[in-house]
């Protein structure tokens, strides 16, 4: 045999042992196989760490299913806790959601009451309108003395409120307005009295 087959061969045979070696260390990193008691001395002496793995029970083989059986419980646990964590977040937020809901709740309520409180408003303003608009047309239909004594009579406020709508129903019928009369009839003091308020409140 030639000396260069020779070389070969032994090149051939440390390439099969570096690979076979290095197959193993990678099974035994992956827990396919147990190299850890026979591989813990190269470890050494090449003066790095041994791997090491807990001791199993006396008596009781070492077993690769358990340890992965236990590795996936944990990632389980891991698992849980983080769905935990998701879930008290997702709760927060739900409660952050709902008061947020009773506050806008809160808030329509409100709006229906003050727009209910409008409508009553508005409701009660033309049914005085309406009270306004028929004195002024029954005081306009009456002889100028006694519808005089009627306005007289009222508070201030109302009596505007009635020559206004006199002035307002004779703009609209295109007739002359009696008011300036009555207001010749009214006592001086209290006819100066409503024209300096409807001045005042135009």
């Amino acid at each position: 045999m030639a000396r260069g087959d020779v070389g070969r061969s032994l090149l051939l045979l440390f390439l099969i042992v570096l690979i076979s070696a290095g197959g193993l260390l990678w099974f035994d990193y992956l827990n396919v196989i147990d190299m850890k008691t026979i591989l813990a001395p190269v470890y050494r002496r090449l003066g790095l760490e041994a791997r090491t793995q807990s001791a199993a029970p006396k008596g009781e083989m070492l077993n690769l299913d358990a340890e992965r059986l236990a590795v996936r419980l944990e990632t389980l646990d891991l698992r849980e806790m983080e769905m935990k964590k998701q879930e008290d977040e997702i709760q927060t937020r739900m409660a952050q959601i709902e008061q947020m809901s009773a506050e806008l709740e809160d808030r329509q309520k409100g709006l229906d009451e003050r727009e209910n409180s409008m409508d009553a408003s508005a409701t009660e303003m033309s049914a005085r309108d309406r009270n306004v608009d028929q004195i002024a047309r029954y005081l306009n239909g009456m002889p100028p003395q006694n519808a005089v004594a009627i306005i007289e009579a009222m508070d201030d406020q109302a009596a505007i409120d009635v020559i206004r709508k006199v002035e307002e129903i004779a703009q609209a019928e295109g007739a002359a307005s009696i008011v300036s009369f009555w207001f010749s009839l009214l006592p001086p003091e209290r006819a100066a009295e409503i024209q300096r308020k409807m001045s005042i409140r135009p």
